[in-house]
């Protein structure tokens, strides 16, 4: 996945969540300027998942008031105006024992 066109469609609020990232989202208590923020302003790319069963995916990590997220993004099967939808389709903070920083999987 291209985190430019991520980025552009985040902008131009061309993407969705689905119920589990709503879900996730409430529970983390994120706001969606937060999320967006984090991918828009220093989203990096952490994780592809080009073979997920669901369709192409990654994880994007972004900051947003110096907390860090964790946004997993992917193409969904269907179309608007002739393009794929990009869907959110979790996003969470980091945390252990399943992250032992931002950007490192515990062990």
């Amino acid at each position: 996945m291209d985190l430019k066109e991520i980025q552009r469609l985040i902008r131009e609020g061309k993407y969705e969540f689905s119920f589990h990232a709503q879900q996730e989202r409430l529970e983390e208590n994120l706001d969606i300027q937060e999320i967006e923020e984090a991918v828009v302003s220093q989203g990096e790319i952490l994780e592809e998942y080009p073979d997920d069963p669901r369709g192409e995916s990654c994880l994007v990590l972004g900051f947003a008031r110096a907390h860090p997220i964790h946004v997993v993004l992917g193409w969904t099967a269907r179309k608007r105006d002739d393009q794929k939808v990009l869907r959110v389709i979790t996003v969470y903070s980091p945390t252990l024992p399943k992250w032992t920083d931002p950007r490192t999987r515990g062990r």
